[in-house]
C-alpha cells in the first residue's frame, strides 16, 4: 500500500460559508437516475439520441478515516462537494471506486473516488473509462498540487503528471495519453525542509480549512460552467483571479 503520489471522504461547510451561484448549479428536476443498474459489474447507461455524452469527474485521494481531510485528499473533497450540491449519492462501489451518477442540468455525470490508494488510481479510472467508453476529452481528474499556491485552482485541457503519482497512474492506464482535462487544487509547499510526502498527508489548520471551503465554492461554480457552458469558459473563470466574498 502506497498512499503518496497522495484524500477526504466528506466535507462540512459552516452556515456562514453557504454557497451562492449566478444560476442554480443543479436543476432539482434533473436529479434522477441516469443508469439502469442491476449490479456494479453490469451497470449500463440508459441513452437516447438526444442525450448528451456523459462526463466522468474523478477526485484523487486515499480511502479511510486515517487520510480523511488531509491535503492529498482535496480531490475527494471536491467530488464530495459536487455530490452534495447535486444530491448525488456516492454510497455505491463500482470499479474499485465510490461511485455516483446524476445530472447537472441536462448533462449526465459520473462521479468517482478511487479506493485503490493514490498510487494505483489508474486501475479504477481506466476501468470506468473503458467500460462506459467515455472520450478522454470528457474525463476530468481533480487532484492536489504542491506547486500551486495554497487554495488556488488551475483548470487545464491536458498535461503531464508533474510528479503526482496518482496522475502518473491514471496516465499509465490511458496508455500514455495526456489529452484529458484536469483541475488542480493548490496545497502549497511544505515548510522548511519538511518531506513533501509527509506534508501532503497533514491536515489543514483552521484558517486553511476556511480558505479551502471558499476554494471549493469557486470549484463548484467552475464545474457548473464546464458542464453547461464548455471548457473554455470554465477555464477562463478558474484561471482568472477572482475574489470570493463570504456570505454572511
Amino acid at each position: 500500500m502506497n498512499v503518496c503520489g497522495c484524500s477526504v471522504s466528506s466535507i462540512w461547510f459552516p452556515p456562514n460559508l453557504r454557497w451562492r451561484f449566478s444560476k442554480p448549479l443543479f436543476s432539482s428536476s434533473s436529479i434522477m437516475s441516469l443508469f439502469s443498474v442491476q449490479n456494479s459489474s453490469s451497470a449500463s447507461i440508459t441513452t437516447n439520441s438526444k442525450q448528451k455524452e456523459p462526463w466522468l469527474i474523478v477526485g484523487l485521494g486515499n480511502p479511510g478515516k486515517k487520510y480523511a481531510a488531509t491535503r492529498h485528499n482535496v480531490g475527494f473533497e471536491m467530488v464530495d462537494a459536487i455530490a452534495e450540491a447535486g444530491g448525488i449519492s456516492m454510497s455505491s462501489v463500482s470499479f474499485k471506486a465510490l461511485f455516483g451518477k446524476g445530472f447537472v442540468g441536462d448533462v449526465p455525470v459520473i462521479l468517482a473516488k478511487p479506493q485503490t490508494f493514490m498510487n494505483s488510481s489508474g486501475e479504477s479510472v481506466g476501468a470506468i473509462v473503458s467500460y462506459y467508453k467515455i472520450p478522454l476529452k470528457q474525463v476530468l481528474v481533480i487532484f492536489d498540487d504542491l506547486d500551486l499556491p495554497f487554495a488556488k485552482l488551475r483548470l487545464l485541457p491536458k498535461g503531464g503528471h508533474g510528479g503526482h503519482n496518482g496522475m502518473k497512474s491514471v496516465i499509465n492506464h490511458f496508455k500514455g495519453n495526456v489529452g484529458f482535462p484536469r483541475l488542480k487544487i493548490g496545497i502549497g509547499r511544505p515548510p522548511g525542509k519538511m518531506d513533501p510526502a509527509a506534508f501532503v498527508l497533514r491536515s489543514f489548520t483552521e484558517w486553511e480549512r476556511e480558505e479551502l471551503n471558499f476554494t471549493l465554492q469557486h470549484g463548484l461554480e467552475a464545474m457548473r460552467i464546464l458542464l453547461l457552458e464548455g471548457f473554455d469558459k470554465s477555464a477562463t473563470f478558474v484561471n482568472t483571479a477572482k475574489k470570493i466574498e463570504q456570505i454572511g
